[in-house]
């Protein structure tokens, strides 16, 4: 079922939007008064009412979700990047219809102002919904049906953060001891006493663990519940030995448990993902690759023998070998397969340490991401002897295979980068690398970006 529902939350659904129609059409008048000179001959007040309409039309599709009880940032944040992205599309093919042409110098403007404004306000709101239910407003009643473990925890989360909004009026249970939950808990009978109490009592929740062996006692419960407007929602046992966040599907009729949520694996997540791969890493080598290789590649040959490239096979997606492609920052040696490079390697050039320090030796990698063999935000590839290796001594270190390996990653930007002189580094990496692949986003890999190439200004001590 949907989240509750109150009419508090039809009021923030008001305030929201009502804000965003507000920043729409000010930004608009902002862009269009700068640029109507060059743009349009026409007053901006015709196009107003299409500006509002095609956004008005974005929203019915992509809701608003910030008055949700249970709802991520990243999520918010993602669903506005994708709404904003849509109406700006809808509005350019409503102009085309009408015959108007619109500059890109006016969408390339007003679409960055727009989004920046309506995420800075989404945001906003959501912390002062948060702080509003943390006073005990727009908040929910809910009971609980059963004791297990994970419905304790349950319990603890919902009371401990009143910025979820649930008012817990107690729990049903046939032990009436209630002993694994806190002092305060309050019982109210047996499970057989639950339908006589929503019969009596106003209740917006209920959250059930019982086991399916009693299903007998749940369908009454559940169907009591759909038929008076009771949001129930079943609480799986599984969190005593699976801490972590999993996702249901249907297979037929029947539910399945993902253990891992992988939003590459959703088509339109890796269509985006490669698109921007390809557009990026193909303007990137058609404009400033050729310069730099001729450059990097003239001070490599004058400053040490062998050639301007260093490819070495690395392990990549679902294990499979590539070719990995960098610029030669050591002198040639058999080792390079088998050692990872140190502070002060004595392999390395003099020029071969500038161009670690600073990235560049990583460049030549945009052409693996050209081919599709690698993506620009991923988890680095390693070395065959390593990943052999660390396999055998790392949990879930293969987790980090089921995505393209990138030229910069999670990992990376977030202090863990060079070398992994102890197993608890590497594992460490890992972890990043396994968090990357459960919380991807398309606005996860712009910060990635940002956080690289501003490390890369800002000197990395632990690139070598």
């Amino acid at each position: 079922m949907s989240q509750p529902f109150t009419s508090q939350s039809n009021f923030i659904k008001t305030v929201t939007i009502t804000g965003d129609l507000i920043l729409l059409n000010l930004s608009f008048m902002a862009t269009y008064f700068m640029y109507h000179d060059c743009i349009w001959d026409d007053n901006f007040t015709t196009f107003l009412p299409l500006v509002n309409l095609c956004y008005v039309c974005c929203l019915s599709v992509f809701k608003v979700q910030l008055h949700k009880r249970i709802i991520n940032m990243e999520r918010i944040v993602s669903r506005l990047f994708t709404s904003v992205t849509a109406f700006i599309i809808l509005f350019i093919f409503s102009m085309q219809l009408m015959h108007v042409y619109t500059p890109n110098k006016f969408i390339f403007i007003y679409y960055p102002i727009l989004l920046t404004l309506i995420i800075s306000w989404r945001i906003s709101m959501r912390y002062i919904v948060k702080m509003y239910r943390r006073k005990g407003r727009n908040s929910i009643t809910a009971v609980i049906v059963g004791s297990k473990s994970n419905m304790v925890e349950l319990y603890n989360t919902m009371t401990n953060d009143p910025a979820y909004g649930f008012r817990i009026n107690g729990i049903f249970d046939d032990d009436e001891t209630l002993k694994n939950f806190p002092k305060g808990a309050v019982y109210l009978g047996k499970v057989a006493d639950v339908i006589p109490y929503l019969e009596k009592s106003h209740v917006n929740s209920l959250f059930c663990c019982l086991p399916s062996a009693r299903e007998a006692e749940i369908l009454p419960i559940i169907n009591f519940c759909e038929n008076n407007m009771v949001h129930f929602f079943s609480v799986p046992n599984v969190r005593s030995y699976l801490r972590r966040k999993m996702k249901l599907e249907l297979m037929g009729d029947t539910p399945v448990m993902y253990i891992r949520n992988e939003p590459l694996q959703q088509i339109g997540n890796k269509i985006l993902k490669r698109s921007f791969d390809f557009i990026v890493s193909s303007i990137f080598l058609c404009t400033l690759y050729p310069f730099i290789y001729i450059i990097v590649g003239a001070i490599i040959k004058l400053t040490s023998p062998g050639p301007v490239y260093f490819k070495q096979d690395r392990s990549g997606e679902e294990g499979k070998v590539f070719k990995c492609i960098k610029f030669r920052s050591m002198k040639v040696n058999s080792a390079s397969d088998e050692l990872q490079a140190t502070k002060n390697d004595p392999r390395k050039t003099k020029f071969g340490e500038f161009i670690r320090h600073t990235n560049i030796d990583e460049l030549p990698q945009f052409i693996n991401v050209w081919k599709g063999e690698m993506s620009i935000v991923g988890p680095r590839p390693h070395m065959l002897k390593h990943t052999e290796e660390y396999r055998k001594l790392i949990n879930k270190y293969m987790v980090r295979h089921l995505c393209k390996p990138g030229i910069t990653g999670w990992a990376q930007v977030t202090g863990y980068r060079g070398e992994t002189k102890e197993l608890n580094q590497m594992e460490g990496r890992v972890r990043k690398d396994i968090w990357y692949i459960e919380n991807w986003s398309f606005i996860l890999d712009l910060r990635i970006i940002f956080m690289t190439v501003f490390n890369a200004i800002r000197g990395d001590k632990k690139a070598y």
